[in-house]
């Protein structure tokens, strides 16, 4: 079975997403799904395993950014996916991610009617991290489409 990036689509944050009690006008949020019943934590394992263009992606990010003091994405010890600490896990439910001096940010992966969601919250703090997450908006979609479409495939 084949399966493309067409699979993966753009939606709403559902409204029972934790991510939605910290929603103020000006952030940023986005949600993209695919058809998976995968558990919540083996869906989030997936997503953060990202592929080596990505780890590439972000190297070069810790790289650009580091003049700047923001942080390089490498957690303290305790409860991770990937690199992000997680923040609270239920069946329905994970959130990760931390706050940084230009920008807070969580992801979400839920699973839900037969759909694994990945939704990303950011407030921005300050002109940085507008301007940040202006920079980095195209590799975030390529890398959040990308990674759903690997959990897409465990169940093709």
């Amino acid at each position: 079975m084949t399966f493309s990036l067409s699979q993966v689509t753009a939606v709403e944050l559902p409204k029972n997403s934790l991510l939605q009690s910290r929603l103020r006008p000006d952030d940023f949020v986005d949600c993209y799904r695919v058809k998976s019943h995968l558990p919540v934590r083996e869906a989030a394992e997936v997503i953060t395993a990202f592929p080596a263009w990505a780890r590439l992606l972000v190297m070069l990010r810790n790289v650009v950014v580091f003049p700047f003091g923001l942080k390089d994405g490498s957690a303290p010890e305790g409860d991770k996916v990937g690199f992000f600490p997680v923040e609270s896990e239920t069946d329905e439910e994970l959130i990760a991610g931390f706050n940084d001096r230009h920008l807070n940010f969580r992801v979400s992966v839920m699973r839900q009617d037969g759909h694994v969601y990945l939704a990303t919250w950011v407030h921005r703090n300050n002109l940085l991290g507008r301007m940040y997450l202006a920079t980095i908006m195209p590799f975030h979609v390529l890398i959040s489409k990308d990674a759903l479409k690997r959990v897409g495939h465990l169940n093709a």
